[in-house]
């Protein structure tokens, strides 16, 4: 049984943070915003290269530590959970191409159990439902077998998704998911996030960083959106089509001509999605 978030408190939340790096001296990307992650929910963060999108997601993922301020899992703060605590609630994808060795596709998502099997890493037989659970929701049971290494990056990537949904986390992070895939599978991966937070068996959330802009303001319920001066804009993609965020945060006059149009339609089916029918593998 995965942890239940509390009513009283958001899933992921930040108040005052800075971000970036320590060194000689400290060097900050993103300063004093704050921001929340709710349940069924799938935030996109975007911004320009050099933002600091990894770097925020690292923070949030406690990878890194805050320059400034306060981050909360599901009212508690990152820094009072253990490393397992925190793998129980949060699980990650990064964008680098594992190095899997000679591991089949179930042994990778066989991996995300770690948090939940103790030192010895046996898995029980509950354990094992879990993993066959992760790998029929993202769509890979057929590739059970294989060996990652001769899987496409698509395959691929959905397999590290299902080993993140193993652990049964909380909240979902992923840094760039689509990079590395063609269009199809771009489409794919995204439609499988916005699926994933539908589910009431997952009741998670999804916080990925990408630079497909059309394709994330069509699938998000809200946008994160950084600028290369440290500040930060959040709100549902239709709203911020309304304005000149996005010219702005990447200094491109030209953007709106590549950008979908705020429409009804288009606020009416993010509203609706909490709603909508649930069409998975199953």
């Amino acid at each position: 049984m995965s942890e239940q978030a509390s009513v009283e408190h958001p899933l992921l939340a930040a108040d005052g943070l800075t971000t970036g790096y320590r060194g000689k001296g400290s060097h900050a990307l993103l300063k004093r915003v704050a921001v929340q992650l709710d349940p069924g929910e799938l935030v996109a963060l975007l911004g320009p290269n050099g933002a600091g999108k990894s770097t925020l997601l690292r923070t949030l993922a406690g990878m890194q530590p805050a320059l400034e301020g306060r981050v909360e899992l599901m009212g508690t703060s990152l820094e009072a959970l253990t490393p397992h605590q925190l793998a129980r609630r949060v699980g990650v994808v990064l964008p680098e191409r594992a190095a899997p060795g000679m591991l089949s596709a179930y042994d990778l998502v066989a991996l995300g159990r770690y948090p939940h099997t103790g030192w010895a890493g046996r898995l029980r037989s509950h354990d094992e439902d879990v993993i066959r659970r992760a790998m029929h929701v993202v769509g890979v049971t057929d590739l059970a077998r294989r060996n990652v290494a001769t899987l496409s990056d698509g395959e691929r990537q959905k397999v590290m998704i299902a080993r993140a949904l193993a652990q049964e986390p909380k909240v979902l992070i992923l840094d760039e998911p689509t990079a590395f895939l063609d269009l199809p599978g771009r489409v794919e991966v995204m439609s499988l996030l916005s699926r994933l937070v539908r589910r009431p068996d997952t009741n998670c959330a999804v916080l990925l960083s990408t630079h497909d802009l059309d394709l994330a303001l069509r699938t998000a319920d809200r946008v994160w959106l950084l600028d290369r001066q440290g500040g930060l804009q959040t709100g549902p993609p239709n709203e911020l089509l309304q304005t000149n965020v996005f010219e702005t945060a990447f200094e491109s006059e030209e953007l709106s001509h590549y950008l979908p149009r705020a429409s009804p339609t288009v606020q009416v089916a993010h509203s609706q999605r909490k709603t909508i029918g649930l069409h998975d593998h199953e």
